[in-house]
C-alpha cells in the first residue's frame, strides 16, 4: 500500500457514491512526477544546472552538430514562449554556455548555439542524468518498465494528438 491507498480509503468511506479510482491513479502519477523531479534536479544541480537550463543545453545537443538552433526553432521544440526562451538564453550565455551568433542564413536574425563549455557540461551532465534515470527505475523489472512505458505513451498520445 502506499499513500495515495489511505486517501482513496478516506474518500470511499466518505463519499462512496464517487468512484475515486481515477483519483488514485493520477494521485500516484503526480506523486511519481514530484519524486523524479526531485531526483533530477538534484543530477542537474551538480553540473551547475536546473531542469530549464539542462533543457536548453539538451536540446541543442541532441540537435547535432552544430549544435545551434533559432530561438524560434528553440521555441517550438521545447513548447515555452519566446519571452520564456529569451530569458533562459540570457542566463545560459552569461554563465558561458551558449552564445549567440549571426545566422549565416539571414543575417537579420541570429542562432544560438553551445559554447565549448556549454557542450562539455550537457555531455556530462547528459550521461549523470541517464545514470539517474537508471537508478530510478531499476525498482522495475524490464517488462514492467516496457508495460509502463507503452501506456504511458498511450495516456499522453491522448492528449497530444487532440
Amino acid at each position: 500500500m502506499d499513500r495515495v491507498d489511505d486517501i482513496l480509503a478516506q474518500w470511499n468511506r466518505e463519499r462512496p457514491d464517487l468512484d475515486v479510482a481515477p483519483m488514485g491513479l493520477i494521485g500516484r502519477l503526480n506523486r511519481v512526477s514530484q519524486h523524479l523531479g526531485r531526483e533530477m534536479e538534484k543530477t542537474f544541480a551538480a553540473h551547475g544546472l536546473n531542469y530549464a537550463s539542462f533543457d536548453v543545453l539538451a536540446t541543442l545537443r541532441r540537435s547535432g552538430a552544430p549544435y545551434a538552433l533559432s530561438p524560434g526553432d528553440l521555441s517550438a521544440t521545447m513548447m515555452i514562449t519566446s519571452g520564456t526562451m529569451t530569458n533562459r538564453v540570457d542566463q545560459l550565455e552569461k554563465a558561458g554556455l551558449v552564445e549567440r551568433r549571426l545566422n549565416p542564413d539571414d543575417r537579420r536574425s541570429f542562432i544560438v548555439s553551445l559554447t565549448e563549455k556549454g557542450f562539455a557540461t550537457i555531455d556530462a551532465a547528459v550521461t549523470d542524468h541517464v545514470a539517474t534515470q537508471s537508478r530510478i527505475v531499476e525498482m522495475l523489472a524490464p517488462e514492467e518498465r516496457a508495460v509502463l512505458g507503452a501506456l504511458l505513451s498511450k495516456f499522453l498520445v491522448g492528449f497530444e494528438s487532440a
